[in-house]
């Protein structure tokens, strides 16, 4: 249809991979990257589980193709990377600069940058150069070429669902031809100590859905897809690798970073989107559920899935059990997920479960599967202050 929002190129970089092929890979081989972390730890101090990167800033930087003495922020860099994957795939590097807009998001800037300034010396205490959210995008865009639409969302967790969310409004409201949307985050030692103030932080890998689940690992990525209008996407002789097809985002604000036991603002959120793509819920093959590993997060969207699909909740999965969670960048991340689910017909397991939550027969994927039709993914985001956001990729 004239309407449709085309995805037509994906980038992504995690703890399991610097690009699509080799995160596909490892998704497939059920293979984590939750370990131990070198990077971010100084001496003596005592290494957390996370989803790590184990590339040094430096390179990074060499692998995005900047200048190294840039010193750009790590969150920056990981976009970049993410970006220029993503670009090559939609083949769009001659297109118009001012036709193109860029989205992401993020939640800590250039946290990684700030600490550093802070602890070199005394003079970096009284003046630390400027490491917001929207100094990331900036970056990103300036680095690209682009001279369109560029913005940054900061909704915590459901910071990346959000930015594809608004390109796709973006382009049916014709302002844009055509987005990278998306989320980065880096890991950084104010986000674990703030999760470990809440004490969510698991010591192990985490086990989203699972009964004897005991918090989340944190993770640091970027993900990015590239969204076109069909019109610019048929004029250049491209085909979708998937459609955009529904999206919603839903507030509930029951409580600063606590989730609503009904549930309430992740229903809302998967039925809005499910109405926009115009489905029945028993349309839905697979759902990348937000499966942070919380007990009070899990609880919560089990309670949402139920209301939602009733006794018959398609297959699930979180797939933060490969990659941690990567905050900001999450919803960017299982974006590109989701679609590689539809472009391979496979859904991908969730790691480490064991038995289902206490009064639930919820019972995630245990194993890959390829005996099953995917022809739509529901993917869900949902952040601190109770923002919630879903996105239906349909195959085409």
């Amino acid at each position: 249809m004239g309407n449709d929002v085309y995805v037509t190129g994906l980038g992504i970089i995690s703890a399991i991979g610097y690009n699509k092929e080799e995160n596909f890979r490892s998704l497939i081989q059920q293979k984590t990257g939750i370990h131990p972390v070198e990077l971010l730890i100084g001496k003596g101090e005592h290494p957390f589980m996370a989803g790590e990167i184990g590339s040094t800033n430096l390179q990074l930087a060499a692998i995005a193709g900047c200048d190294q003495s840039a010193d750009l922020p790590r969150s920056a860099l990981l976009a970049l990377i993410a970006a220029e994957e993503a670009i090559n795939d939609a083949g769009i590097s001659a297109e118009d600069p001012w036709r193109t807009g860029i989205i992401l998001g993020n939640t800590v800037g250039g946290m990684d940058l700030t600490e550093k300034y802070y602890h070199k010396s005394p003079v970096n205490n009284t003046y630390i150069k400027s490491h917001s959210c929207g100094y990331i995008t900036e970056q990103v865009a300036d680095h690209l070429g682009i001279r369109g639409f560029a913005t940054t969302i900061s909704t915590a967790c459901s910071s990346g669902a959000n930015a594809i969310m608004l390109g796709a409004r973006l382009i049916r409201h014709g302002i844009v031809d055509r987005v990278i949307a998306g989320g980065t985050d880096a890991l950084s030692k104010f986000t674990y100590y703030g999760f470990s103030s809440l004490m969510v932080v698991d010591t192990e890998i985490c086990r989203p859905f699972d009964k004897n689940r005991a918090g989340m690992n944190l993770g640091e990525g970027a993900g990015l897809v590239v969204l076109e209008s069909a019109e610019a996407a048929k004029k250049r002789g491209m085909k979708p690798l998937a459609i955009l097809s529904g999206y919603a985002n839903a507030n509930d604000a029951y409580h600063p970073t606590a989730t609503s036991p009904e549930g309430n603002g992740p229903f809302l959120s998967m039925t809005s989107a499910l109405r926009k793509a115009g489905l029945e819920s028993s349309m839905i093959s697979y759902i990348n559920v937000h499966g942070t590993g919380t007990e009070n997060n899990d609880e919560t969207e089990a309670t949402a899935l139920v209301r939602v699909f009733g006794g018959e909740v398609p297959p699930f999965s979180s797939t933060k059990s490969y990659f941690g969670h990567t905050l900001g960048a999450a919803g960017g991340i299982e974006a590109v997920v989701s679609v590689l689910a539809l472009r391979n017909q496979v859904i991908f397991p969730n790691l480490f479960f064991s038995e289902p939550m206490d009064g639930r027969q919820l019972i995630p994927v245990k194993e890959v599967l390829t005996n099953t039709p995917v022809n739509h993914v529901l993917s869900n985001s949902f952040g601190f202050g109770g923002n919630n956001t879903s996105l239906v990729f349909s195959g085409c």
